[in-house]
């Protein structure tokens, strides 16, 4: 009897809370087609979405103070990592090995403490507070509930109390539900008045009190580490000091192409043909003067005019002797020296009266001064001058077509002859002080590594 007894109960109460439930549904129905008034408290909506709000944001809060501590976790695995490896590398004879690893230890306790306290004053403060909110949210679900019973109760009693046929006891009872349901739902809403409110006005002194637990929590570790940090730099500074001669060296880029002049070199010497001394030719039967080419010389004291005439003719000089016309045809260049090639030629053939004939293609050179308007600066500097720069760093020449470098060395930049022969990270060049001493370019030149280098010019 006993278990039908409870059986009936349980089945009465499901039986109440299903029609209750099809009632709040019936009358949520006729609300909103307005066939039916709903009771409003503006004030009260105000503070459930005041109540809303802050659970957003306590939310997004905490779960970003959940990431923060993630990634002061990930900061102190990796920190700890990275102090591993300095007591891995530093070896035993060297000074402050035991400094080290104190401040690696202390190092690892500092993340430690930080993390840990971040935990207890920042995260749990942040549960405790976001603990509050499924609970008035449940009641404010519960208060909205028997809002619509005390509704519908209103309803029933005023329909009634307006009927053509009034049922006296039917009112009654209606009227007693009626103050029932009113009781609940004032009680409920009276207390959640009160407590939405305090706890909307309680989120100023949460946050400030959370932000300055991690920000003072923050400064006390930075300061720490930073204390950690100037330990460790003077150990290290120690460290420098007795190993100061084994500084990081500065290395070249490594070249695939070797012995560069040593090849042009083997390739011009093997190019040339030994040349033949000229016989004297027999005197003209006419008895005229023999003139060779060794007498022919450029006379330098000319016009300008003169010598920048196409096809000016540069008159013999039998009195001067084979080796200053060689000069001097070295001076006028390479188009003056193939005319005086060509004046040997004609010479050997016996056609010694006609005078050597120089084409100028270049700006002249006139007692030193260059014409045509050269800058003598530009002149100065090596054929096909690029710019300056400085060497930064000293550098050992491995190979005899590198040039040897001293830290300050001024080096000419030149190109390549052959483009094909650079390599990456190369420059070909002339130190400023060779160049300027001996105004030569095959016994001076080489190449030379670029990044130890810096332009200047």
């Amino acid at each position: 009897m006993a278990e039908l007894g409870s059986k009936g109960v349980t089945a009465g109460k499901i039986a109440s809370n299903v029609q209750k439930k099809l009632t709040r549904a019936q009358e949520k129905v006729l609300q909103k087609l307005g066939k039916a008034d709903e009771t409003k408290d503006e004030q009260f909506e105000q503070c459930v979405q005041n109540f809303n709000k802050q659970l957003s944001e306590g939310t997004r809060l905490q779960k970003d103070l959940r990431t923060y501590l993630a990634s002061v976790k990930a900061m102190h695995e990796a920190s700890k990592k990275l102090t591993e490896c300095l007591q891995e590398v530093y070896e035993p004879d060297w000074p402050g090995r035991d400094d080290t690893n104190k401040i690696a230890e202390n190092n690892d306790l500092l993340w430690t403490d930080f993390h840990q306290k971040l935990v207890d004053q920042a995260l749990l403060t942040m549960d405790t507070y976001l603990g509050q909110f499924p609970d008035i949210k449940s009641r404010i679900a519960k208060r909205g509930r028997k809002l619509v019973d005390y509704d519908s109760a209103r309803h029933h009693f005023e329909a009634l109390q307006t009927a053509k046929k009034k049922d006296e006891t039917k009112i009654a009872k209606a009227e007693e539900e009626l103050v029932k349901a009113q009781k609940v739902f004032e009680e409920m809403n009276v207390d959640l008045q009160e407590e939405l409110p305090s706890l909307w006005n309680s989120r100023v002194g949460f946050y400030v009190n959370t932000f300055q637990s991690i920000a003072g929590l923050e400064e006390n570790f930075h300061k720490e580490m930073s204390k950690l940090n100037q330990n460790l730099h003077d150990v290290l500074l120690g460290l420098d000091k007795q190993y100061s001669g084994n500084a990081f060296p500065i290395k070249a880029q490594p070249r695939k192409k070797t012995k560069l002049f040593a090849r042009l070199r083997k390739k011009m010497s093997s190019d040339s043909t030994p040349v033949k001394a000229n016989k004297s030719p027999s005197p003209p039967p006419d008895g005229s003067p023999i003139t060779s080419p060794e007498t022919k010389t450029v006379n330098h004291e000319l016009e300008p005019s003169t010598l920048e005439a196409p096809g000016a003719s540069i008159p013999k000089s039998p009195s001067q002797p084979a080796e200053a016309a060689h000069a001097g045809a070295e001076t006028a260049g390479s188009e003056a020296a193939a005319g005086a090639e060509a004046s040997k030629t004609e010479a050997d053939s016996g056609s010694s009266s006609l005078p050597a004939v120089v084409v100028e293609t270049f700006p002249a050179t006139v007692n030193g001064t260059v014409e045509g308007g050269a800058s003598s600066e530009r002149a100065d500097m090596p054929p096909g001058f690029l710019f300056k720069v400085q060497a930064m760093h000293d550098y050992t020449a491995t190979d005899s077509d590198e040039l040897q470098l001293k830290a300050g060395d001024v080096v000419l930049v030149i190109p390549f002859e052959n483009p094909e022969e650079q390599d990456e990270g190369w420059l070909m060049g002339v130190k400023e002080s060779d160049w300027i001493q001996h105004k030569e370019l095959d016994q001076c030149r080489g190449v030379f590594p670029e990044n130890f280098t810096e332009r200047v010019q």
